[in-house]
């Protein structure tokens, strides 16, 4: 079971979440997302999430879901806050960039939702950060995400973080919708996610949308962002003299970026 936590979201275009403790209760965090807390907090490093403390886990369970971070290409560890005091703390996480921070009750989504890799911030301890592989080649090389993304179980609270304004939608059973690879920020488990390819030479490329597109098939919920971090940091490198690729994270960016030199 994870832990009870109330939370409260401040700001607009760069935000943080302020997270309020009873006295026992913890939130984890990766690390570098803390903002602020009050006197009364402690704050520990542990290997993993630590959602498997007290099920009887030793070192080699441990180890394995710290490795599986790895792959997602996040950090060893993880960060523990925890409430010590005698009434209630707080403890805030910030974006790492302009965007909307968004809370997830994962008891609302059958427990799980799966998220690109860098999108996780914060969630009340308890809750499982692990991998979640996709198996068609075709996703894992053009769908900007790769073959793994990350995937959030449990029945408590999670935030996720995302660029420019986010979208929220319901896909009905069947409902079929084509969005920019890099604009995919997490989808419920009913969501079926492939890749498709733009129909017509012309249009593929010289549209200036890329060569794929990312399908997202109901039913479910997905939410989507206006602004992906590649395509804010490819602006800021034009402005810079460097150009910048549109398939956002994809294979066929990378050998864009070959031609031109980069």
């Amino acid at each position: 079971m994870a832990h009870e936590i109330d939370y409260i979201v401040h700001g607009n275009e760069m935000q943080f979440v302020e997270i309020q403790l009873d006295p026992g209760e913890s939130v984890i965090a990766e690390a570098g997302a803390m903002m602020y807390m009050d006197d009364g907090i402690r704050m520990e490093t542990i290997f993993g999430d630590g959602s498997d403390q007290g099920s009887g886990g030793g070192l080699s369970s441990k180890l394995f879901s710290a490795g599986k971070r790895l792959i997602t290409g996040e950090s060893l560890f993880m960060t523990v806050f925890t409430n010590q005091g005698q009434g209630r703390r707080q403890v805030s996480f910030a974006a790492p960039y302009p965007g909307k921070i968004v809370p997830l009750n994962l008891l609302q989504y059958e427990g799980k939702v799966i998220c690109q890799k860098d999108a996780f911030l914060c969630a009340a301890k308890g809750v499982s950060v692990g991998i979640d592989f996709k198996r068609k080649l075709g996703v894992g090389f053009f769908g900007g995400e790769g073959f793994i993304m990350q995937k959030l179980e449990g029945d408590g609270w999670a935030f996720i973080h995302a660029g420019g304004t986010i979208l929220e939608r319901t896909l009905e059973a069947g409902e079929l919708l084509r969005v920019d690879t890099g604009c995919l920020v997490a989808l419920t488990k009913g969501v079926k996610y492939d890749i498709e390819m733009v129909k017509g030479i012309k249009t593929a490329f010289f549209g200036g949308e890329g060569l794929f597109f990312a399908t997202l098939r109901g039913p479910g919920k997905v939410w989507l962002q206006s602004l992906p971090f590649n395509r804010l940091a490819d602006r800021v490198n034009s402005q810079g003299g460097s150009s910048g690729r549109k398939e956002e994270g994809s294979l066929l960016g990378t050998i864009g970026n070959l031609i031109d030199g980069d």
